[in-house]
């Protein structure tokens, strides 16, 4: 895969972290917030490992 494609990518993943955000906020998550917040945490690792192999891409 290229290496463009994959920078591509992770800004898409990136700006749609937000959304992750906004749903751990609801009130009436109940059990699902441990999911939410799983994705949330597995999310940042990926763009930390993303940034770690292409430094020049953060922002």
């Amino acid at each position: 895969m290229e290496p463009q494609l994959i920078k591509e990518r992770i800004a898409l993943i990136e700006s749609k972290r937000e959304s992750l955000v906004e749903l751990l906020e609801q009130p009436n998550l109940g059990t699902l917030r441990i999911d939410v917040n799983q994705a949330l945490e597995e999310l940042d690792d990926l763009i930390d490992e993303f940034r770690r192999t292409f430094p020049e891409s953060g922002p």
